[in-house]
């Protein structure tokens, strides 16, 4: 496998990515890949993201041992990248962070979000408080009703929540709702996007950003088990929290890298979320190419997950490119697999994970017996969130 440097100038990683947008969202993509690429060559710039990461946001998050999952599974010596203990409850903040600090160099003072499960717009809507910024979020009616305790948290910061009732009410329209607002107020708003998807340059910027997990984490682990892990694991919506775990780490051949999708009630068409799985192929969706769950006439189809942050339809598109270089394998745990390792965690660790972690902890407790040596699981947020929506699920 050879691995060149993506994307490329175009913004494609291999086949996938690119910019397929409207002719009103050109130049404001343009605008802000040259922001992009001038910030991120700025010592001045990096400096100050570092700083708030490191002040604000409470990085370097820890690489914790999970001694007690790793007797009960029995298999690998397992370690949490603990996202969970950052600024907000989520690997979220990093990418709004970084996003916030490049809308105040475009002088842009109105901010827009979509979010799923809720911790983007949390952490946009976070962002936006600290520098004084007007915010929006979109988010589908079903996710607030599931998410309600985050809904509160971004108005009680200050943020204008708008439900979205279109289709199935959930991420993907959204984002479509986002994108509609930012064509019409291109002059005085940033848009931060939330994931690894859409034109080109948020699938490579918001990867940057997110890429200091992986960075951690390869310090730490080298510092505990002098020598790099055998396999990484991350759950998979549109994919920012295991690309930022898995870039530092992409060119160790012998570290393997497992993404969990969301297997929802099963791999049937319209009872799922995982994109690598049957119904997912080549298209494009929400401005970029990659693999997308569609029926035979390049229709969306109807997805499901019990974790609102995995419930979309597309992949980010360098997860589609990894996958072809057989990078990154792909996997996927159901809803009821999920349900499961959110007790197991919770019970066996005293760390109760968000939904969408619980899927990569649900892999790991599937397959701990063929896993060996030393793992990191990304906890990607934790599940204060998510406790009411999995009471109403389950009887203790």
């Amino acid at each position: 496998m050879k691995l060149s440097k993506q994307p490329d100038p175009t913004g494609h990683f291999g086949p996938y990515g690119g910019s397929f947008v409207p002719e009103t969202l050109v130049a404001p993509l343009q605008e802000l890949t040259r922001a992009y690429e001038h910030a991120r060559r700025d010592k001045r710039f990096r400096q100050e993201f570092a700083y708030y990461l490191r002040e604000y946001c409470g990085r370097p998050t820890p690489l914790y041992l999970a001694e007690r999952m790793t007797r009960e599974l029995g298999g690998p010596k397992i370690y949490f990248k603990r996202e969970d203990l950052l600024h907000t409850g989520a690997h979220k903040i990093n990418n709004t962070i970084g996003q916030i600090l490049l809308a105040k160099r475009m002088g842009k003072r109105r901010i827009i979000a979509e979010t799923g499960a809720g911790q983007h717009g949390v952490a946009t809507a976070t962002v936006a408080a600290m520098f004084g910024m007007e915010c929006v979020v979109y988010m589908g009616e079903v996710d607030m009703a599931r998410q309600a305790l985050n809904v509160y948290r971004m108005r009680l910061l200050g943020a204008d929540v708008r439900p979205v009732a279109a289709g199935q009410k959930t991420l993907k329209e959204a984002i479509n709702e986002a994108m509609r607002d930012w064509v019409t107020n291109i002059r005085t708003t940033h848009y931060i996007l939330g994931s690894v998807l859409g034109a080109h340059p948020y699938p490579m910027m918001v990867r940057d950003f997110q890429s200091v997990i992986g960075r951690e984490a390869r310090q730490q682990i080298l510092r505990k088990e002098k020598r790099l892990p055998s396999a990484l694991v991350a759950c998979v919506g549109g994919g920012s929290n295991s690309i930022g775990l898995f870039y530092a780490f992409l060119r160790d051949q012998h570290v393997r890298m497992i993404g969990v999708e969301g297997g929802g009630r099963g791999i049937k068409p319209g009872d799922h979320a995982a994109r690598f799985q049957k119904g997912g192929s080549l298209g494009v969706l929400q401005g970029t190419r990659t693999f997308v769950l569609q029926d035979e006439n390049g229709q969306i189809m109807l997805t499901h997950s019990v974790s609102a942050g995995l419930d979309y339809a597309a992949i980010g598109p360098e997860h589609s490119y990894l996958r072809d270089l057989k990078r990154i394998e792909y996997s996927y745990a159901t809803d009821s697999e999920a349900l499961e390792a959110f007790q197991f965690c919770s019970r066996i660790e005293g760390i109760i994970p968000a939904l969408e972690s619980a899927h990569a902890v649900a892999y790991v407790m599937k397959h701990a017996k063929k896993l060996r040596g030393t793992i990191i699981v990304n906890i990607s947020g934790r599940g204060d969130k998510d406790v009411m929506q999995v009471a109403e699920l389950i009887q203790l």
